[in-house]
């Protein structure tokens, strides 16, 4: 059988976050950069689509092929890290600190906003032909996914922020899922399917994954898009990136590890009254 139960899963996940923990900074970028990278050409693919068939599922549907293809090669997302990393802490690894948690948040950070930006460069000059006319259908269709997610928020005030910040937890959760799965079959087959089924609700639904935003927005700038750096960072960015944290963090995370590796103590099971009477007495009575 491929699939791994849930209390073995659960010390992979752990296990994991160590090992990313105490990974070399070169290779920490590296892996960083390579997975902003490919997601960011999913997103690119996924818009395409959408604009080529009009049908929004269609690209949801295929979206989550970068997903798959990062994971397997062994690349690192912001969002899987927010969920995986702490446990070694939280389960007390030796030499895992929150500095040394904190250190690899900000290092596949920055590799997976590198690879992601590097992607928007690439994909805006191939939209534009080289900035010399104006952007083709799906061009424009990025520049305004950037306005309607930040301005869009910003004009509903607080509450566009809260539904921002939702819209981030509720992306991780999905998200970081998608991370656990992979690791509940040995199968290459069985990790895909576990990862494509909530990568797909994520996307579909447009919840707000920091680092497809991070390709998202910067193209959306390239291409016309009308909204600044401030918006993206303010009405955008910072808040989702605080929402997946708390999402991944959470509602997977967490909770995987508290039911899974530190289980509460079993309730005691019911003696029966009749208990230790011989059968024959028992059936005489």
């Amino acid at each position: 059988m491929s699939y791994v139960n849930p209390a073995e899963f659960v010390g992979k996940m752990i296990d994991a976050g160590e090992a990313k923990v105490f990974m070399s900074t070169r290779d920490t970028v590296i892996r960083a950069f390579m997975a902003g990278a490919i997601l960011a050409l999913a997103a690119a693919f996924a818009v395409t689509i959408t604009v080529q068939t009009g049908n929004a599922l269609v690209g949801a549907l295929l979206f989550p092929v970068g997903f798959c293809m990062l994971y397997l090669l062994g690349f690192d997302l912001l969002t899987g890290v927010f969920t995986l990393v702490p446990l070694a802490w939280i389960d007390k690894r030796p030499g895992v600190t929150l500095r040394t948690v904190l250190r690899n948040w900000g290092l596949v950070f920055v590799g997976n906003f590198a690879g992601a930006l590097t992607v928007a460069l690439m994909m805006a000059v191939i939209l534009t032909f080289g900035f010399t006319m104006a952007p083709n259908e799906v061009g424009a269709q990025l520049g305004e996914i950037g306005t309607s997610r930040t301005v869009g928020y910003a004009d509903h005030g607080a509450a566009g922020m809260l539904t921002l910040f939702l819209r981030g937890v509720l992306c991780n959760w999905m998200v970081s899922t998608g991370v656990v799965a992979a690791m509940m079959s040995t199968s290459v087959s069985g990790k895909v399917i576990g990862m494509w089924m909530p990568v797909l609700v994520f996307f579909y639904m447009g919840f707000e994954h920091s680092i497809v935003n991070m390709f998202l927005f910067p193209s959306g700038l390239m291409l016309g898009g009308d909204f600044s750096v401030v918006d993206y960072l303010v009405w955008n960015e910072i808040p989702t990136v605080v929402g997946n944290l708390v999402g991944g963090l959470t509602f997977v995370g967490l909770t995987l590890y508290a039911t899974h590796a530190r289980t509460g103590a079993n309730r005691r099971r019911p003696v029966p009254v009749d208990a230790g009477v011989p059968a024959e007495s028992r059936q005489a009575a």
